[in-house]
């Protein structure tokens, strides 16, 4: 943009600002300045707080037990195997010793397997334990939100706000009162 323009562009802008200033200072009835409500809240803190998160855990913890009785099986039946390859090595005939080899290799390639698998499993399991958990706590705290006039509630879990004022209302009672939680 031209040196000229920008002039005349910054001289209309004030123009209208200070007539819009003038227009409504001559103006008998002020409006009145509208005040925004921001709340804050630890998810964390609730989630930990409701019953059903205990249940999900629980079941998660078991899940993770039962793959992991799984990976220990199948490491100690590859251990027993290299071992008694490592033993017998040398005996072996070329063709025995890539056999054995071979066989090694693909057990190596199923516990890895099973360990991607199991995790993913675990993943989609915390997902669909979660899953109504959070609808439910999400609900709760739009309707406090709803309820007391709140524009914005933050996620302090989510990392740490730089600056949040007494003016923003911990609603972390509020809700758990309106989950009927102690």
């Amino acid at each position: 943009m031209k040196p000229t323009a920008r002039f005349l562009l910054c001289s209309l802008i004030l123009f209208f600002t200070a007539a819009g200033l003038s227009a409504q200072t001559s103006q008998p009835v002020q409006k009145a300045q509208k005040t925004y409500k921001f709340a804050h809240i630890n998810s964390q803190d609730l989630l930990g707080m409701m019953p059903e998160s205990d249940s999900a855990q629980a079941a998660l913890q078991r899940l993770q037990q039962t793959y992991s009785d799984q990976f220990d099986e199948m490491q100690v039946e590859f251990n027993k195997k290299y071992q008694t390859y490592l033993e017998n090595r040398d005996a072996y005939t070329a063709l025995i010793r890539q056999t054995k080899e071979s066989e090694l290799t693909e057990m190596q390639s199923r516990i890895d397997q099973f360990q991607q698998t199991a995790a993913q499993d675990m993943q989609n399991k915390r997902s669909d334990l979660l899953a109504p958990i959070l609808d439910k706590a999400n609900k709760a705290i739009k309707a406090v939100a709803e309820d007391n006039g709140f524009i914005y509630v933050f996620d302090v879990s989510q990392g740490n706000p730089v600056y949040f004022s007494d003016q923003s209302m911990d609603i972390l009672p509020l809700v758990k009162d309106k989950l009927g939680l102690k």
